[in-house]
């Protein structure tokens, strides 16, 4: 039997945080609960499905309480949840979360940094030594209740402000998450600039602090290379990436001629890749078009 790979889908935040509200509403916490279900049945291992951030900066997923409560009695036939937060406030609401559930409905939280000062500055307001500080508490309250913890790298190849970034940057970034306490780290090809050179140098270098089955690849399409930087990075020992339902997502400083920048790799396509390399994975692509439907039938807004 071929060796497994994991997946993990991002639609319902990734996919979703940049979508413009539509007449001042989000998209219906009804249609994210469904989309979430849509892609739960498709047996993939985690669905990260919300963000813990103020609806102030992120309000397509102002109603992240909303979307847990109406998911609290689904069991989604033991894939794993997961959601972002940004500080120990964003972990507190994750936890509360879970409280109000009557169980641990969430089992992983995200943090996110980045390989690029300035990307870091304009996407959080803060450094990257700042955000790491703020990981501190939040770290420690995930431990206190044995969460599992992600640690994203965004820019780990390029940044639309810095250009090129060098592998050893994103390394460093790594190394202080490791240290923090994050069980994976995830590396963003946050503009699509990615190639199989690229992706391999920077995975290298990531090679030296953290282990590949510790290591997550998030790729965007921007430029119809992720497929081949899924090969390149199994081939250098990853075993676990990020897609996207119907592709939603895409950096909004990715886009080019007033157009909207392709998303994250297309589920669809990141499994069809990984099986291609001789690789299988629990994702149920019979299944998938319609978590693929409901995806893209969000895009533009909409309640």
């Amino acid at each position: 039997m071929s060796e497994r790979v994991r997946i993990t889908d991002v639609s319902p935040r990734d996919g979703l945080q940049n979508e413009p509200l539509a007449d001042g509403a989000p998209i219906a916490t009804e249609r994210k609960a469904a989309l979430v279900r849509a892609v739960a049945a498709c047996a993939v291992d985690e669905v990260e499905f919300t963000s813990f951030v103020s609806p102030k900066w992120v309000p397509q997923l102002g109603d992240a309480a909303e979307l847990c409560a109406e998911l609290a009695s689904d069991d989604l036939d033991g894939v794993q949840l997961s959601a972002l937060v940004p500080n120990e406030r964003g972990m507190r609401g994750l936890l509360d979360a879970n409280e109000r559930a009557g169980r641990t409905l969430i089992s992983k939280a995200s943090v996110f940094t980045a390989a690029s000062e300035t990307f870091s500055r304009k996407n959080t307001n803060a450094s990257i030594d700042e955000t790491l500080e703020r990981f501190v508490p939040a770290l420690a309250l995930a431990r206190d209740v044995g969460l599992g913890v992600r640690g994203y790298v965004s820019c780990v190849v390029e940044c639309p402000f810095e250009g090129p970034i060098e592998p050893d940057a994103v390394a460093r970034v790594c190394e202080r998450l490791i240290a923090l306490g994050v069980d994976e780290v995830d590396l963003g090809d946050t503009i699509g600039r990615a190639t199989p050179q690229t992706m391999s140098a920077v995975l290298r270098a990531v090679a030296a602090v953290a282990p590949a089955e510790r290591t997550v690849v998030h790729l965007h399409d921007t430029f119809g290379g992720a497929a081949a930087c899924v090969a390149a990075s199994i081939e250098h020992g990853i075993r676990s990436f990020d897609g996207s339902a119907g592709g939603l997502g895409g950096c909004p400083y990715a886009s080019r001629d007033g157009e909207r920048a392709p998303g994250n790799i297309a589920l669809r396509t990141l499994v069809e890749t990984v099986h291609a390399s001789g690789y299988q994975t629990g994702v149920d692509l019979d299944r998938l078009g319609e978590a693929d439907r409901l995806a893209t039938g969000m895009i533009g807004g909409g309640a």
